[in-house]
């Protein structure tokens, strides 16, 4: 038996996500399991602002960024996991432990992000990561979340 996928698109990403362009780096969910995993993609394409000024005769995706789009792909997850949750809730960037950097991410790559929930505790949510090019690694972290009404 087939495993049917469970994503959404972009409309969906906006209604959860309050990042907009240019800050904005989750394009799509292919699939997710609530309370366990998600795995979105990040279309990196040279039309980023960014890469004006990194670098523009090499330009290179910042690691920065990266560790970014992980970040919004796990909230995207808390949100999805979290039930009757308030609409001025949101899950706040709280701390990132063992960021490794593989290789570089350019243009035209198309960055897989894989997020899996470790544990909550005391409304701070702590995930892995791993983003992926062509299914290689280029980074992984551990991220935590923290779940805040504002």
């Amino acid at each position: 038996m087939a495993n049917e996928l469970n994503g959404f698109d972009i409309q969906e990403i906006l209604k959860l996500l309050p990042h907009r362009y240019p800050m904005l780096l989750v394009d799509k969910v292919i699939d997710y399991k609530v309370g366990e995993y998600l795995h979105a993609v990040k279309n990196v394409t040279v039309n980023e602002p960014l890469f004006t000024g990194h670098f523009p005769d090499q330009p290179i995706f910042p690691g920065v960024m990266i560790l970014e789009a992980m970040a919004q792909a796990t909230g995207l997850l808390g949100f999805k996991t979290v039930e009757n949750r308030s609409e001025n809730e949101l899950y706040l960037f709280a701390a990132i432990d063992n960021a490794r950097f593989k290789q570089p991410v350019l243009p035209g790559d198309v960055m897989n992000l894989h997020i899996e929930f470790v544990k909550e505790r005391r409304n701070i949510w702590k995930f892995y990561g791993e983003a992926k090019v062509d299914g290689k690694v280029v980074c992984c972290a551990d991220l935590m979340c923290a779940r805040r009404e504002l």
